[in-house]
């Protein structure tokens, strides 16, 4: 199946379009069939020379405006074709794709609907007929072109960019600095620390490692972009964010401040740098060792693995890329991706130009991020362009960027992979082959989000300019597309006045996706009645959404993704029912407590995702859901405020993978909702043999949590199972010991033993296990050194008036990443205020919460040092966040015990 991309346009969908008119009842009508095979013939011919046209590797600027005028001419065909058919079977919607052409044919038989479509193909075969006299006047059927293969992604480099975060050469610098930091000279002032460099340089990665390393000596900390035109509320709203004791962060103080800033300016790092203490530190490219080091670990896996072949190329290459990581780590990716020949490596050297060592210019850096993006296959050039939609430095989650590939038509499915998987896939190809930064690797190796780098950003919006894909307006960065082509694309990401008053002058017709990213530009957006044609409608944080108007919502037919995440709208607009082809609905943030009974029929809906930022999560679900059976992920509803039937039709959900709901009940509604419960578990055992692989339950009641226990048959495909509530279970449910694909856990139990450790030791695929516990078995449990095997984050969380401690035998959770646990000093004191650290040898992240509950003020001091001795001592050099919560005799509230820092990264 043919998808939409950024050179071709929809030319490959609009084909398939018109051989299913052709094969349906409304091409069969007299004149109208051979216009439409006469338009189909032309295109075809037109997408052949497109195929041939994009192996050219430097194509010149008539082959270039000829492929601009075949893509647009594609786009206003298809949006021409829907927009007649879409008119013609309006009273089709949801009856089916034989029906839908049915009642179109039937329409077709009147003279006035053949008139009208040949009118349109009268338009458009005058057209086609211009750009194919310009074909020929160009000659362009003279030009030969090249073929340039595409190595196959190789499946072992997923592991690869887990270790990116971590750049060679990083340590020295990193310590050098987080000791500078946390001297002792001028202890109560303020220290500020700005570190300057070229773009591509690490600037970033080195202020992330010192804060990463000195954050767990001070009790708040934050880490923020500042852009080119930054917005200042925006700053402060995201560092206040990140902060537990918002009142005494913003306040003058005398408790040790660090600021880290990064720039590509010297004078701003010198206007960051006031005073006396504070230092401008300046980067250093990589030295040889350690650029050899990144480059051939990248390509090869280790630093001597190079063949003899190659070697002299190789080093051509890295002293081309000046020591400057952004340079090498992208050239690498490149190379890794091609075959082991010499021909093909001294290809890629004599592209790139002059040293960046003899002068780091601005324009030889991008001349390396172009070689990586050229060398794309056509398809992950399509998504890759599409990251130009968000500004600098923005987060951008996984499963928000794929749905909405899916929902533009880039992705189709391929040797049985769903959308899903494939868009998935480019995700991570986009990863490995570096051109995205991966962010929060979870330990079952998926990415969560991603970011582009600033240049690579730049490299993009350029192109996307260029092949008129995206259109992006931002302040006086905007550059409006040719005057002759249409907006496609529309990311709006800072606005003013006049720029809604230029952007008022456009046709907006045509624009398939719309996206808004700051809640400042709602006032000035066009109305939703001009965006005819969207199939992605995106405000995700925008706060000010609720005084703009969506009564014409339910005019944008073809739309299919649909986020209002974060706007504190409280309303679903009415017309949304009729968005009959939506797959992605996301109210999750918002202040939205009820959904308009029709939902249910958008049958093609695959996301239904809720979140109430009151707290109260009222959502009932929707009578008649049954239906929805598309349904992969639902989240938000609440099953005691729904229907008792409606919790019954969520066992009719076949493909349901995600199941996020709330119980809320207290001990005293227990019997009233005892149907409830019985009823959901009765949905759970269904979707448990179906392919339910997430749940999470939410409320303060037991009832659903103890009829789990006699859940039948198991959940076989269950990968997390999550309860969030302050409720215990008596026992570790029996259901859970057979599990082989659980590899998230998040429980509460009322006592803990030996042998509910034992259990959750074997099970194989175990990666994240929250305990929390109200008693423990013994004042001193030993985690011996079986089980386990997978288990890289471990939380373990005890309820007030519980002292126990954990200790770690050797042999011990072989794989461990990450550690969280209490420490009771009146309890440790028996035992040496002894942990067992140093049995955990992959361990790299320690919080650690001392409790003085029973002991004296010097015995806790005591601990915190002998916990210090530990993590140091430990071969891994684990990042240690120590704190400590005393208990007051007379009050029952919490002091921790730590300093202040703040770290910001400006541009």
């Amino acid at each position: 199946m043919e998808v939409v991309s950024a050179s071709h346009g929809a030319l490959g969908p609009l084909l398939g379009k018109l051989t299913a008119l052709l094969v349906n009842e409304c091409g069969r009508l007299k004149g109208v069939r051979r216009e439409i095979r006469s338009l189909r013939s032309e295109l075809t011919h037109m997408h052949g020379a497109l195929k041939k046209y994009a192996k050219l590797e430097d194509p010149d600027d008539q082959v270039k405006e000829w492929i601009s005028l075949v893509r647009e001419l594609a786009y206003d065909t298809e949006d021409c074709f829907d927009k007649f058919i879409h008119h013609l079977g309006k009273d089709g919607q949801g009856s089916g794709f034989k029906e839908f052409f049915r009642k179109t044919a039937r329409r077709l038989k009147t003279l006035g609907a053949r008139r009208g479509i040949a009118n349109q193909i009268d338009d458009l075969k005058v057209r086609i007929k211009e750009v194919k006299e310009l074909k020929n006047s160009y000659r362009l059927d003279d030009i030969a072109c090249g073929t340039s293969g595409q190595a196959a992604l190789d499946p072992r480099l997923s592991a690869l960019f887990a270790e990116e975060t971590h750049l060679v050469g990083i340590d020295g610098p990193r310590d050098d600095l987080a000791k500078w930091m946390m001297e002792e000279k001028n202890k109560h002032h303020c220290r500020v620390l700005s570190i300057v460099g070229f773009g591509g340089s690490g600037k970033t990665t080195l202020a992330n490692e010192v804060y990463r390393k000195i954050q767990g000596h001070f009790h708040y900390h934050a880490f923020v972009s500042v852009s080119q035109k930054p917005d200042t509320r925006k700053i402060i709203k995201d560092v206040i964010s990140q902060v537990s004791c918002k009142d005494e962060f913003i306040k003058e103080n005398n408790c040790s401040s660090r600021i880290i800033a990064t720039t590509r300016i010297l004078e701003v790092a010198s206007s960051c740098c006031p005073g006396r203490d504070d230092q401008i530190y300046e980067m250093k490219p990589l030295s040889n060792l350690h650029s050899e080091k990144l480059f051939f670990k990248r390509i090869f896996g280790s630093l001597d693995s190079c063949p003899d072949m190659l070697n002299e190329v190789s080093y051509a290459i890295l002293k081309k890329c000046g020591g400057l990581p952004l340079a090498i780590i992208s050239i690498s990716g490149l190379l890794a991706n091609k075959p082991c020949v010499k021909e093909e490596w001294e290809k890629v050297k004599r592209s790139i130009g002059a040293d960046l060592n003899k002068r780091q210019s601005l324009e030889g850096m991008k001349n390396i991020l172009s070689l990586s993006y050229n060398d794309l296959p056509p398809n992950l050039k399509t998504c890759m362009l599409y990251l130009s939609n968000f500004p600098k430095d923005y987060v951008i989650e996984r499963e928000r960027l794929v749905r909405r590939w899916i929902a533009e038509g880039f992705i189709s499915e391929e040797r049985g992979q769903s959308h899903q998987d494939v868009a998935e896939n480019y995700f991570y190809e986009l990863i490995n082959k570096s051109m995205v930064q991966p962010i929060d690797i979870g330990y079952d190796g998926k990415v969560q989000a991603c970011r582009v780098h600033d240049m690579m950003l730049e490299l993009i919006i350029s192109k996307s300019i260029e092949e008129n894909f995206i259109t992006v307006v931002s302040g006086n960065q905007t550059v409006w597309e040719n005057s002759q082509c249409f907006i496609r694309r529309l990311s709006i990401q800072h606005i003013d006045q006049h720029l809604a008053s230029e952007l008022a002058k456009k046709d907006l017709s045509h624009v398939r996706s719309l996206t808004v990213t700051s809640s400042s530009c709602i006032k000035h957006l066009p109305s939703l009645v001009e965006f005819e044609t969207l199939r992605v409608l995106d405000f995700e944080g925008c706060k000010g959404l609720k005084k703009y108007d969506m009564s014409s919502i339910d005019k944008l037919f073809q739309l299919q993704y649909l986020s209002f995440r974060g706007t504190e709208i409280s309303e679903v607009p009415s017309g949304i029912v009729m968005l009959h082809d939506l797959e992605t609905l996301d109210l999750r943030d918002t202040f939205i407590e009820e959904l308009p009974g029709g939902i249910v029929q958008l049958i093609k809906l695959q996301h239904l995702l809720m979140k109430n930022m009151y707290g109260t999560d009222e959502t009932r679900i929707p009578i008649g859901i049954g239906n929805m059976t598309n349904l992969l992920g639902i989240s938000g509803f609440n099953i005691t405020s729904s229907s008792v039937h409606a919790v019954e039709e969520l066992g009719k959900l076949i493909n349901l993978i995600v199941l996020h709901v709330r119980y809320i009940a207290d001990s005293e509604e227990s019997h009233k909702y005892r149907r409830h419960g019985d009823m959901l578990l009765s949905s759970l055992c269904k979707l448990g043999s179906f392919k339910l692989q997430s749940l999470c339950i939410d409320g303060g009641n037991s009832c659903p949590f103890e009829l789990l226990d006699s859940w039948s048959p198991l959940p076989s495909y269950l990968q997390s199972y999550k309860m969030s509530t302050p409720y215990s279970l008596s026992k570790l449910p029996k259901w859970i010991a057979p599990l082989a694909s659980l590899a998230y856990l998040d429980i509460n139990l009322s006592v803990l033993t030996e042998q509910d450790l034992r259990i959750l030791g074997v099970l194989p695929a175990l990666l994240s296990l929250e305990l929390h516990v109200d008693n423990v078995q013994k004042e001193m449990l030993p985690v011996k050194g079986v089980g386990f095997r997978c288990l890289k984050e471990f939380v373990y969380a005890l309820y007030e008036g519980t002292t126990a401690n954990l200790l770690f035998e050797e042999g011990a959770l072989p794989k461990l990443e990450k550690l969280e646990l209490p420490f009771f000093v009146s309890t440790a004191r028996a035992y040496c205020l002894y942990l067992g650290i140093e049995h955990l040898p992959c361990l790299k992240d320690l919080d650690i919460v001392i409790y003085n509950k029973g002991a004296t003020s010097s015995e806790c001091e005591a601990a915190a040092v002998a916990i210090r001795k530990e993590a140091s001592q430990h071969p891994n050099h684990p990042r240690l966040i120590l704190s400590q919560i005393y208990k007051g005799s007379d009050t029952d509230d919490d002091e921790v015990s730590r300093g202040q820092s703040d770290a910001i990264e400006a541009s």
